[in-house]
């Protein structure tokens, strides 16, 4: 009966899983994840992972209105990468380093002679700059500005997030593309869009080098998806394009059973990109807010993948066996982002799994009274499902437990109030009903003797109390048999002494119970045809 939980992760027993994990960029969502910013992974109440966005996410998803500068998008991919930097994190002493590496940059490129004015042109030369600066070698999963400032290692998020904050400050309108597994960066230069895959020096304009298709895919293991495949793209906006710094951070924290340190990060990342309406309100309540993000098929829902996350820490709990810390995180989580159906699930999982331990143990009393402790927490059907499978516990435990025919009325009459009572079904009720007559007759014919008429008799009392009940009737007749085959014993042992008398009056008590057995007859010929010789 014990169910399993993760969501597409749950829940572990729930058998509702967790949120599947994300299969996200750069090959299967991973990030190497260098550090972890106090604020974006401190603790929330109890011991839980923060559930309030962090400052920074509000205070960058604000400036959303009036257009993101180039300078604004390098301060979140630092506080995105778990770097700080800018006012999003001002303590973050690191993260101000970096800032200033960016600006530095952005100022050289600003001011060299070289920098060619056509846009297509500047674009590419950009690309160049970047390699031949910053970009040393590839790495899946590294998809942090900071760690690619620091020692070059890059990925397609990372290099294409520098590229977009550099070739901005360059005067370039850069967007984001994303396919299902890979993101890059397109230049918008007049009339003409132009695709950057940002991994590879030559990746500018791909679909016309050839020395980006010789080395692209070795490099990355990935293959270009042209402008013309629009079905295995989408465009996404600039803050999207940084906001997958973070949803591969989550990643690599979900594939590392970090589950604890995923959710504040996903909180961040949905307030990033929702704002204002969703730290008011709360996630479930902002569905149809006009918060906007991508409707790109391969960018995920910011709300929903948050929630996931918030399901996948739960059955990571529920995994652990930590029943009771489930039940505190769905009343701190989901006080403050509802979804009644999914936050019920989870909760009538966690509940189910405490009360299959207590019972396995023995302890349903103490299964009953956690259960009731917890009866405000559960909706009504989830509350009748576990104490019907209780009330059915308690009463089959009992059941194997009879030992006389005074325990097995009292145990009847309990089966009949629990049905009634609808804890159990009338199917459940007749089974258990059924096994409990079956026994109380077995050990009424178990008496000294075999008393097979104590057990016909009392068989006969409860289908008349009853009704019809097929497995009561079959035990019927083998009780009836082997009562016949008693009378058959006893009669052939007096005839073979010759003691007739004896035979025919154990004959007439047999025929006054079974009048027309017709062993019971073959035995009065045999009898009569003795007697007859005689």
């Amino acid at each position: 009966m014990k169910r399993k939980a993760v969501y597409p992760p749950p829940f572990v027993f729930f058998r509702a899983a967790p949120a599947p994990l994300p299969a996200f960029l750069c090959a299967a969502l991973l990030l190497f994840s260098a550090g972890r910013a106090p604020a974006q992974n401190a603790a929330g109440s109890g011991g839980f992972p923060r559930i309030e966005p962090d400052p920074g996410a509000l205070e960058y998803a604000g400036k959303q209105a009036g257009g993101y500068t180039w300078e604004d998008l390098a301060e979140i991919s630092l506080w995105a990468s778990g770097a700080g930097g800018g006012q999003g994190n001002p303590a973050a002493a690191g993260g101000n380093a970096y800032l200033g590496r960016i600006r530095d940059a952005a100022a050289e490129l600003g001011t060299d002679p070289d920098l060619p004015v056509g846009s297509r042109e500047r674009g590419e030369y950009v690309l160049a700059y970047m390699h031949r600066k910053f970009l040393k070698s590839y790495s899946l999963n590294q998809t942090r500005v900071d760690t690619l400032l620091s020692n070059g290692r890059y990925n397609c998020v990372s290099s294409a997030v520098l590229y977009l904050i550099l070739a901005r400050s360059a005067g370039l309108d850069v967007r984001g593309v994303m396919t299902r597994d890979h993101a890059f960066a397109v230049v918008y230069a007049g009339d003409e869009t132009v695709d950057v895959e940002t991994t590879n020096p030559y990746g500018f304009d791909p679909g016309n080098r050839r020395e980006f298709h010789d080395g692209f895919g070795r490099l990355t293991g990935f293959v270009y998806v042209p402008a013309k495949n629009y079905r295995d793209r989408a465009g996404i906006t600039p803050v999207e394009l940084v906001s997958l710094i973070l949803a591969n951070r989550i990643s690599e924290h979900e594939r590392q059973n970090r589950f604890a340190e995923a959710v504040p990060l996903a909180v961040d990342r949905a307030a990033l990109l929702l704002g204002r309406a969703y730290a008011d309100t709360g996630a479930a309540e902002t569905a149809d807010s006009e918060a906007s993000f991508s409707e790109a098929p391969f960018f995920e829902d910011p709300r929903r993948d948050m929630m996931n996350r918030f399901f996948n820490y739960g059955a990571f709990l529920l995994k652990s066996g930590r029943e009771e810390d489930c039940l505190r995180w769905a009343a701190f989580a989901g006080g403050r982002y509802p979804d009644e159906k999914r936050w019920q699930e989870f909760v009538f999982a966690a509940a189910n799994n405490r009360i299959q331990k207590l019972v396995k143990a023995g302890r349903v009393e103490e299964a009953q009274n956690f259960l009731a402790a917890n009866r405000d927490v559960l909706n009504s059907a989830g509350y009748n499902q576990l104490d019907s499978m209780l009330a059915d516990t308690e009463l089959f435990g009992r059941a194997s437990r009879v030992k006389n025919a005074g325990e097995a009325e009292a145990l009847l009459a309990d089966i009949e109030t629990a049905y009634g009572s609808v804890r159990l079904g009338a199917e459940r009720a007749e089974e258990l009903r059924t096994f409990v007559i079956l026994k109380t007759a077995a050990l009424l014919s178990a008496a000294p003797g075999r008393d097979w008429l104590a057990a016909i008799n009392y068989i006969n009392n409860t289908l008349a109390r009853y009704g019809s009940n097929r497995e009561l009737e079959q035990a019927l007749q083998n009780y009836h048999s082997n009562r016949i085959t008693d009378f058959h014993n006893r009669f052939a042992a007096a005839f073979n002494k010759r003691n007739f008398e004896e035979a025919e009056k154990i004959l007439a008590e047999g025929f006054g119970e079974f009048p027309d057995n017709r062993r019971l007859a073959d035995d009065k010929a045999a009898l009569d045809r003795v007697k007859n010789r005689n």
